[in-house]
């Protein structure tokens, strides 16, 4: 714990004098005619309001060697447009990329118009960026007709292409949530995609995880589902270290607090978020957004306040696969996935909520999911790194659905790599008690690339838990929403050769909400 504190207050140093840096402004300059194309990472937008949404870029000439761009900062202009061609130009301005943020640039541009499309774009010099395509949010007073919302999450560089985020973009959504686990530390450092993961060049320093960052967004179909749509976005693991959890990693690192710091900055230089650049070793991650009154985002971060895992394995930190009745800690009502203070700010939200759809985006699949058939000698083996580990944590979350009787809760989540729809119930054992109502429904994504179990085991966890009502982990892919008042619809979209770029992708099953009725309604 000692050399934890000293880490910390190391960290918050080193923070202070970053943002002494950046409030310094120094002198700014223009890129040479002719130099290197500056735009390599493409653009992105994301958080959309009513009034505003947040742009992004990096200025990085070569995704592969960061020192090719001189440690100077830049004047990068930019303009937001009611049309394709620039003709109509409604917001424009100049933003500083320093090389104390990794030469990014976020502008938070204000006084738009609710419920437009805009297109917007960079300048550095004599390059122009890819034109990119956002919109902002409904106004409040407004019921929309429909929501078209893509969802993904867990894109490991080394297990396939993003043939999917290539879908993403053809299918034009309103909004794209993205669920955690957009890096993944650990790989070769290559512009192709490779046909056989190494495990190699783990990231610990801020360096290396702006070159994964780099690497990532290198990627022409990754850049292209940015370019469609606003991105809404939450972090899991991968973003840091595998199963951390709050302050602990697997090899309960005494530097560990370090590393994360780095990660968070790192993670902010490169989304389109809202962040506070004057720390990182904590950053706000949860938020709310409204569509106007169709639809509430409540966006979890389920990582970097939780308790960490229970019963771990002797000598080590991170998840297991525990059989309940031989793990106490399972039981203690103290542990915590969200942290007191995003468990109140989620009550709060709830409560206030007037929209038709109350949507969850969180991380990971939040149905019980047994891994044997449980009775009374084993009462279950469950997974604790997902909710099956924080049971105390879950059932205060659905606890407080009810009591907030908020509109129609829908709970999507991603990291298990496996397309799933279930039913939540205050007690998954008994659906059939007529006090045991289903109290919200879930639909989580399989995962963007990354490897996932036999199909044969997933319909074995589908077996033993009824109240999930089908489980696929053989496929990679996503989820395609739509939102009506009257009924939410779910497509669960599945590549036919995730190492293939120009896969096809199939529908490989349909689910439907209707609003006041909280059942999965299959084969919709």
């Amino acid at each position: 714990m000692v050399n934890a504190r000293r880490l910390l207050l190391q960290t918050g140093a080193r923070i202070a004098g970053l943002a002494a840096l950046a409030a310094a402004a120094p002198r700014t300059f223009a890129a040479l005619r002719n130099a290197p194309y500056p735009f390599t990472l493409g653009v992105a937008s994301g958080a959309p309001l009513p009034d505003s949404v947040v742009l992004w870029t990096r200025i990085l000439h070569n995704p592969l060697d960061a020192a090719a761009t001189p440690p100077i900062a830049y004047t990068v202009r930019w303009e937001l447009a009611e049309d394709e061609a620039f003709r109509r130009v409604v917001a424009q301005g100049s933003a500083s990329a320093l090389p104390a943020l990794a030469h990014s640039v976020h502008v938070d541009v204000r006084g738009l118009r609710p419920d437009r499309w805009y297109w917007y774009r960079f300048l550095l010099g004599d390059a122009v960026s890819p034109v990119g395509r956002t919109r902002t949010a409904p106004a409040p007073d407004t019921l929309p007709d429909t929501l078209k919302l893509a969802v993904a999450s867990c894109q490991h560089w080394e297990f396939g292409a993003y043939g999917a985020h290539r879908h993403i973009a053809r299918a034009a959504p309103d909004l794209v949530a993205f669920l955690g686990d957009y890096i993944y530390e650990w790989g070769a450092y290559s512009l192709q995609h490779p046909q056989r993961a190494a495990r190699r060049d783990d990231s610990f320093t801020l360096a290396q995880y702006r070159a994964r960052y780099a690497q990532y967004k290198s990627d022409p179909d990754l850049q292209a589902a940015h370019l469609v749509a606003p991105w809404i976005m939450t972090w899991d693991d991968h973003e840091v270290a595998n199963d951390y959890g709050g302050l602990r990693d697997e090899l309960l690192s005494p530097d560990f607090a370090a590393r994360r710091a780095a990660a968070y900055q790192a993670y902010c230089e490169h989304q389109p978020i809202r962040f506070d650049m004057r720390r990182f070793d904590q950053v706000r991650m949860h938020g709310r957004y409204d569509w106007g009154q169709l639809a509430r985002f409540h966006v979890l971060d389920n990582r970097q306040y939780r308790s960490p895992q229970a019963c771990p394995r002797p000598g080590r930190g991170g998840s297991s696969s525990v059989y309940r009745n031989a793990c106490a800690m399972l039981a203690d009502g103290r542990r915590t996935m969200l942290g007191n203070e995003q468990e109140q700010w989620l009550k709060e939200g709830l409560r206030t909520s007037r929209a038709r759809w109350n949507v969850l985006a969180q991380q990971t699949l939040m149905a019980q999911s047994s891994q044997v058939e449980i009775h009374r000698v084993s009462d279950g083996r469950f997974w604790t790194d997902g909710w099956d580990g924080y049971p105390a944590a879950r059932q205060r979350l659905l606890d407080a659905l009810v009591g907030s009787r908020a509109a129609n809760p829908v709970v999507l989540s991603g990291d298990v790599h496996t397309f799933y729809a279930a039913e939540l119930r205050r007690d998954p054992t008994q659906p059939g008690r007529p006090r045991n109502p289903v109290v919200a429904t879930e639909f989580c994504g399989t995962s963007i690339t990354s490897n996932s179990r036999p199909q044969q085991r997933t319909a074995q966890y589908v077996a033993m838990n009824p109240h999930i009502k089908y489980g696929r982990s053989d496929r990679r892919g996503y989820m395609l929403c739509a939102l009506t008042p009257a009924r939410m619809t779910v497509l669960c979209q599945g590549l036919d050769d995730v190492r293939d770029r120009h896969s096809a992708v199939n529908t490989l099953a349909r689910f439907a909400v209707e609003a006041g009725a909280p059942r999965i309604i299959q084969d919709a």
